[in-house]
């Protein structure tokens, strides 16, 4: 079965606990305080309701018959479809050992049995509040033809990616299955040394054809022992490139051709090669361009279309 996101402002928690006591009192508390209420009665059946519902935070109790509270968490971590879900354990396990293990397996927070509803309410605040700005962020990030992805890089596995990158990387690598490219990998390992050695890190770039995938590595605080590569994919195709010279400055396709490839740094001569026609062409054409754009040079040209062609295909 597909999992089915929740799209409505209403968010969703599920509680997993053995007890029907607690889960009355629990699913009572947030019913009133409004949020949607899913229960599961053991590490199985949470699991399963997790992938399916997606929810935005899971209270989870600690001890249970079977499956325990940790190995739930574990494996709701272990599992791209719900490891960005903050989980919340509920614990009469006061032990500094106990409390180190619920991190461990995952758990962003604990509270206490017995439980005291107002605390839970207030915990489960905080947390939905963060996580909503980072699905903001992450949004935010796509809206603009970027698509952002973490990589661990001890275990080389994605630990988190925008909508936009886990399309990018499906649809560029289906061979992968989901998981992070080797060949983007060797690049993130070289542009990491770059950093710390203070020179610029290469540009990744993976082309077919017309279409180009490009990434960027942006600084996380990698040099100073971050676990993670914060990686930024976008993808460039010169159709649409063109297309949009085009309209933001009314040139013929051609023109537009000819500026597109004076972005790239191109000469008349290479510009000519591409397209098939002389140099006193291309340059014909490019004294039209400079006339439509208000400039005198080449350098002025490929400025002002870089700039627009960035604001129209949201790149940066």
């Amino acid at each position: 079965m597909n999992p089915v996101r929740n799209t409505s402002d209403t968010e969703i928690v599920l509680i997993v606990d053995d007890v029907p006591e607690n889960l009355s009192l629990l699913h009572d508390a947030l019913d009133e305080a409004g949020y949607t209420v899913l229960v599961a009665t053991h590490g199985e059946a949470a699991l399963a309701r997790a992938r399916q519902s997606l929810p935005d935070i899971v209270l989870l109790d600690a001890v249970m018959p079977g499956m325990d509270g940790f190995e739930v968490a574990r494996r709701l971590k272990a599992d791209f479809l719900t490891q960005h879900i903050p989980i919340v354990f509920m614990t009469g396990l006061t032990e500094t050992e106990h409390l180190v293990a619920a991190f461990a397996a995952g758990g962003s927070d604990y509270v206490t049995k017995p439980i005291r509803p107002a605390e839970v309410l207030a915990r489960i605040a905080a947390h939905l509040h963060s996580a909503r700005q980072m699905r903001q962020a992450r949004s935010a990030l796509d809206a603009f033809g970027q698509g952002t992805v973490a990589i661990d890089r001890a275990s080389r596995r994605i630990t988190w990616q925008t909508a936009l990158a886990r399309s990018l990387l499906a649809e560029w690598f289906p061979q992968t299955g989901g998981a992070a490219p080797p060949r983007l990998l060797a690049w993130a390992e070289q542009a990491e040394r770059a950093r710390r050695n203070g020179e610029a890190p290469p540009q990744w770039v993976h082309a077919d054809g017309p279409r180009r995938l490009l990434a960027t590595l942006h600084p996380c605080g990698a040099e100073d022992g971050e676990e993670a590569w914060l990686i930024v994919l976008r993808e460039e195709n010169d159709a649409s490139a063109i297309e949009a010279l085009v309209a933001a400055f009314r040139l013929t396709a051609r023109e537009a051709e000819v500026l597109y490839w004076v972005i790239h740094g191109k000469t008349n001569r290479d510009i000519g090669d591409i397209l098939g026609t002389s140099p006193r062409t291309v340059h014909k054409h490019l004294e039209h361009v400079f006339d439509k754009l208000g400039v005198e040079t080449r350098t002025a040209a490929a400025a002002v279309a870089m700039k627009k062609i960035r604001g129209v295909l949201g790149q940066g």
